[in-house]
């Protein structure tokens, strides 16, 4: 009898290891690799839970950086608050080089953008190229407060940024199945032209306390992801607009970008895969030159976004120089 506890104990630790393993084909060699995290400031042991994680799948998938969606700090903005809420909890990371670029959320205070491990150098929306020669540039966007000059700034960015794959990240998503906020109606309809028009093809986003993979919406795969420290369990209504949720648990992604191919990985604070794929950068058109919606979209609820900040300054290239004619 004991030996049959033993062996179904032994079949249960496998089970449970395997569920911890990435799967492929996330990890491809020479892939250019990263993590998503969102709503992760506060400082707490859901902070660190998701961190510790991060910081242990880290040996398997070397990522060398990280994009936060913003709510980077929740409450005081102190210097120990800076401490306590990202210093400490992202430790070894932040010791192993892994840079962090960080989105606003409606509860920063823009003066987040001078604290340089954010590597906003200053600016309220910027873009960087994390590697010369891997055809990726990276969009964050201060969805708190988008006006004529962030929109012409985008618009000018997108069109001259010369790469493959242009992935925009930012706070509040443009479509969601969240009770408590919904769908941002504002912001898609501010934003969603300009990702068609230049070919977008990812996003990421927060706000929500869940995970949600929202169904290509005209050629777009949408993600929130912002449940790495704050949750709000039961508030996923899994819409028309869902491919898969999860707002059981604390989250955050890997994602390696090789060639046409975006691969994710979606992992809970206890090491579970809970979400997986790929995504191709396909450029589909119609005849009239918009990429197709695929996907109904249900009423929205709480379409506004948080209350209008003052005006910051524009954006400005980083991490890689600017391409020739900006």
């Amino acid at each position: 009898m004991r030996r049959v506890i033993v062996t179904l104990l032994m079949c249960a630790l496998a089970v449970s290891a395997d569920a911890r393993q990435l799967k492929p084909p996330i990890g491809k060699p020479d892939s250019i690799k990263f993590a998503v995290i969102g709503d992760s400031g506060t400082g707490d042991q859901h902070q660190r839970d998701v961190a510790k994680q991060l910081t242990e799948r880290r040996a398997q998938f070397p990522f060398e950086f990280v994009i936060m969606m913003g709510d980077n700090l929740y409450g005081s903005e102190n210097p120990s608050d800076y401490a306590r809420k990202f210093e400490e909890p992202y430790a070894p990371l932040l010791k192993a080089g892994v840079k962090f670029y960080a989105a606003l959320g409606n509860h920063d205070d823009p003066n987040q953008r001078f604290y340089k491990p954010f590597n906003m150098n200053g600016e309220r929306y910027y873009s960087f190229k994390p590697s010369l020669t891997g055809g990726v540039r990276f969009f964050a966007i201060d969805s708190n407060y988008i006006d004529k000059r962030q929109l012409d700034w985008l618009d000018k960015e997108l069109a001259a940024s010369g790469s493959d794959w242009k992935i925009c990240f930012f706070h509040h998503p443009p479509y969601s199945s969240g009770e408590t906020h919904g769908s941002s109606v504002v912001i898609r309809e501010q934003l969603e032209p300009l990702f068609v028009k230049h070919g977008v093809t990812v996003v990421f986003t927060g706000h929500e306390h869940f995970y949600e993979r929202i169904k290509p919406q005209k050629g777009v795969t949408y993600f929130i992801q912002g449940s790495s420290a704050k949750l709000r369990k039961g508030d996923l209504t899994q819409s028309e607009l869902t491919a898969k949720g999860y707002d059981s648990g604390y989250t955050f992604m890997l994602v390696d970008i090789k060639g046409d191919e975006l691969s994710f990985q979606t992992i809970s604070q206890g090491g579970q895969v809970i979400d997986s794929g790929t995504t191709r950068r396909v450029e589909v058109t119609t005849p009239e030159g918009e990429r197709p919606v695929t996907t109904p979209i249900p009423k929205s609820r709480g379409s506004s976004p948080a209350p209008a900040r003052p005006r910051g300054q524009t954006g400005r290239d980083q991490a890689a120089p600017a391409q020739p004619g900006r």
